[in-house]
């Protein structure tokens, strides 16, 4: 029998953290973590027909917007108000533990969604419920991730690495809707199964794989302030949401005292919160952080990208569904799942230019790529106002992959730039306002660009709608009272695939009256399409204009944040108070 030689260094085991190939091994089951958790919160929106009936509840009767928007915004508001201090607790107790804890929560939860035992508003709160559950999981993956994989690999691939982790979480925001399209038509239940098997590989593999690299600090937990930014924030992304809802005579809600009272308490809240930060002895935030200017900046940046971002697919959602794809022969139940397929130019884009650019700017620094790739999202949203309601898909598709391609260029620089530019100590905390920023975005694009959309049909609408009902021959009290009802109606029926004029007139009994041709017309394919289409092009120039205007903030916030930084690596002439000074530079 052979023994190996006395003097021979024994291999290290597969998933240790020496091994050289260690850095994919969390590469790869932090890529899962996040494709899967933002994949769960795009399937459900594009699901939300398909779930809607199988939990028998209406989503457009009085009384039930409600159900509908917390369906979708549960998960982002607890992931955006959880992440930070999540991030934190990682810092202090460990990153790994966190994350894998994470996977676990998420799947468990992914479990209990679809076995929703209920029917009607009761089927509606335990999916809400869940989904809150379920976005406590998906804020540790979110809060952790990225310090994990900023621990493993060194700073000259960091940008690879990030990389390819930001492109998984954006391509899953859009892969999801494809997903969720061909499994609703199975079973809505398969929505929520989708998760489970991904989850549980995951978490047995984090267990085995992922040790932990980064720095611990024992520290206490900082009681006042992770209240007060939960509530404060909780505040004020509630009551921005609540602002899509009409109020009395608005067509929004930007009115409602609720809404104002709610803001105006998450921004006390908030200011409180910076304050308690700079007293307490372990703050959940050390506010310095956001003297670097790198790291100030790079956030400015990726907020205004996040809202641009969302606000871009729920837009493109509305237009393909309620006007797009009716007019080219598709059914409004189908159209779900075509809106999805039609949109994956955008994503083709996110995983081509992703993971290049992530590699480019650990040789070039961040700032050209991150610039660069805002200014391109900005001319994206231009030229979507340029094309015809009615246009061209080759068109439209070259417009989606620009725009996928300069999202990519932003993304990976720029979540290198945010983590290279804190101590290594600091790094959860830092991942979890990066996953705060990005989630809040997600939120804040919601009640932004709805808001801007409603405020655009309110003008232009109620006049074209009830024209075009009355020349059908529904009663002029009926098209009146039909016409100067909320926008919201019109584009949650477009968003959910159902056929608005039949959500929205049917009800009435005005159907049943009509001669069966103009009902079968008022109901068909094209009607709502042509109808829609001039105001819907009068809220798009104020959305995408906004939109747009928002990248070139970020292009200007991504040049100012400077190039090239890696906070723990100062040019050997540089003293440790140099190398401070020098954040942000090229």
């Amino acid at each position: 029998m052979s023994t190996a030689p006395a003097n021979s260094a024994p291999r290290p085991s597969r998933f240790d953290a020496s091994h050289p190939h260690y850095r994919w091994v969390a590469l790869s089951n932090t890529t899962i973590g996040m494709l899967m958790a933002t994949i769960n919160s795009s399937i459900v929106i594009i699901s939300l027909p398909a779930i809607f009936r199988g939990i028998h509840l209406n989503p457009l009767e009085a009384g039930n917007v409600s159900y509908l928007l917390w369906i979708i915004m549960g998960f982002l508001v607890v992931s955006a108000v959880l992440v930070v201090t999540l991030g934190r607790l990682g810092d202090i107790y460990g990153r790994v533990k966190m994350y894998n804890l994470g996977f676990a929560v998420f799947t468990a939860f992914s479990v209990l969604l679809s076995v929703d035992p209920f029917h009607g508003g009761a089927g509606a709160w335990w999916l809400i419920l869940m989904r809150v559950g379920q976005g406590v999981g998906g804020a540790m993956l979110f809060a952790n991730s990225t310090a994990i994989l900023t621990d493993a690999f060194p700073s000259h691939q960091r940008g690879m690495a990030l990389g390819i982790n930001q492109v998984s979480a954006i391509a899953g925001s859009f892969l999801g809707l494809v997903i969720g399209g061909l499994l609703s038509e199975w079973h809505w239940r398969a929505v929520f199964w989708v998760s489970v098997p991904i989850g549980i590989l995951g978490t047995v593999w984090g267990y085995r794989s992922l040790v932990e690299l980064g720095e611990r600090r024992p520290a206490k937990l900082d009681i006042p302030g992770n209240v007060t930014f939960g509530l404060g924030l909780t505040s004020l992304l509630v009551a921005i949401t609540y602002g899509i809802q009409p109020y009395r005579d608005h067509a929004t809600g930007w009115t409602n005292p609720w809404v104002l009272g709610g803001i105006i308490l998450g921004v006390v809240l908030l200011s409180a919160f910076v304050v308690i930060e700079q007293r307490v002895e372990h703050p959940m935030v050390s506010i310095g952080l956001f003297k670097i200017r790198a790291f100030a900046l790079a956030n400015i940046a990726g907020l205004m990208a996040a809202i641009g971002r969302g606000g871009l697919q729920f837009m493109l959602i509305i237009w393909l569904q309620g006007i797009w794809l009716p007019l080219h022969g598709y059914s409004y139940e189908s159209t779900p799942l075509w809106a999805g397929i039609y949109l994956l130019p955008l994503t083709i884009g996110f995983l081509v230019a992703g993971p290049v650019s992530g590699w480019l700017s650990d040789r070039y620094g961040a700032r050209w790529f991150s610039t660069g790739g805002s200014l391109l999202v900005a001319l994206s949203f231009v030229l979507l106002l340029v094309i015809p309601v009615n246009f061209a898909y080759w068109a439209f598709a070259a417009i989606l992959l620009l725009s996928g391609v300069g999202s990519g260029l932003f993304s990976a620089p720029n979540t290198t730039a945010v983590m290279n530019s804190v101590p290594a100590h600091e790094r959860g905390a830092a991942s979890g306002i990066r996953g705060t920023v990005f989630n809040s975005g997600s939120s804040l694009s919601i009640g932004v660009f709805f808001s801007l959309m409603i405020v655009g049909l309110a003008n232009v609408l109620p006049r074209t709608l009830t024209d075009g009902l009355t020349g059908q021959g529904v009663s002029h009290k009926v098209a009146a009272e039909i016409g100067n009802l909320p926008p919201v109606g019109s584009l949650f029926a477009s968003f959910l695939g159902y056929n608005p004029i039949e959500s929205l007139v049917g009800p009435t009994g005005e159907l049943d009256r009509l001669p069966q041709s103009n009902a079968d017309k008022l109901t068909g394919k094209e009607f709502f399409p042509h109808l829609m289409s001039g105001p819907f092009h009068h809220g798009l120039v104020i959305v995408f204009g906004a939109a747009a205007l928002m990248m070139v903030v970020a292009a200007a916030a991504s040049w100012w944040a400077g190039g090239k930084y890696v906070h723990d690596e100062p040019e050997p002439e540089l003293s440790e108070a140099g190398a401070g000074e020098a954040l942000g530079r090229e």
